[in-house]
């Protein structure tokens, strides 16, 4: 073996490890990197709708995001607020960034923000959670397709004078107060609009408590997106 060929090789030998851990994070999102910009909560909070306002929610999605290896991201759950009780009116759509957003997988969910409010790529294939796996839908048991946004189809949120549609700002988990959810699976008991809406299908029932949302088909599960 001659020594050139013997050096070549030895750099290669020296570079594969090197090679298969940057690929290993690349796939994963891992140190803050890699393709995931968006995920469905593995999770709830464990308290229902009351995820602690706004800011609560957004810690959620970060905390798991960071256990997946990309909490080098600042990450917003998708929801709106109404103008009610002291808290500012928040539209989903504009806290989230500009995209393109990503799954685990690296397939693009949507472009911009118009296109998420558009054509957009959520399926139940699609909307995996931080782990890179799919969420239960309409067909499994249990069924966990009842994603919580408190939003229109537009991802704006309700007005002040409307009922609330937000379980009080996130901070209710009891027979009081209501939500909007979206189905990430894009399936409904028919095929109307409303019914395979991601981020506005239909109001939880029976107030904003873990069991009330598990109800129709939920488990307090957010869509999280990375805003940078």
């Amino acid at each position: 073996m001659s020594r050139r060929f013997s050096w070549s090789l030895r750099a290669v030998l020296i570079g594969l490890p090197v090679l298969i851990t940057a690929c290993a994070m690349q796939q994963s999102g891992g140190a803050g990197g890699g393709p995931m910009s968006f995920f469905v909560t593995s999770v709830g909070a464990g308290k229902g709708a009351d995820l602690g306002g706004i800011a609560g929610a957004d810690k959620h999605c970060q905390n798991l995001a960071t256990a997946a290896g990309a909490g080098g991201k600042t990450w917003r759950a998708y929801l709106s607020t109404q103008g009610k009780d002291g808290v500012p009116t928040v539209n989903a759509r504009d806290r989230i960034g500009k995209g393109p957003w990503s799954n685990a997988k690296g397939e693009v969910i949507a472009r911009d923000v118009d296109q998420l409010h558009g054509a957009n790529n959520v399926t139940k294939q699609t909307a995996l959670n931080e782990k890179g796996q799919p969420v239960e839908g309409r067909g499994d048991t249990p069924n966990r397709h009842d994603i919580l946004t408190g939003s229109r189809a537009d991802g704006t949120a309700f007005s002040p004078n409307d009922t609330d549609m937000t379980c009080g700002n996130w901070t209710r988990s009891g027979t009081e107060g209501v939500t909007i959810v979206g189905h990430h699976d894009r399936s409904g008991p028919t095929a109307d609009p409303w019914a395979t809406s991601w981020n506005s299908s239909h109001q939880s029932r029976g107030g904003c408590s873990q069991q009330a949302l598990r109800g129709t088909g939920g488990d307090g599960l957010l869509y999280c997106f990375a805003a940078n």
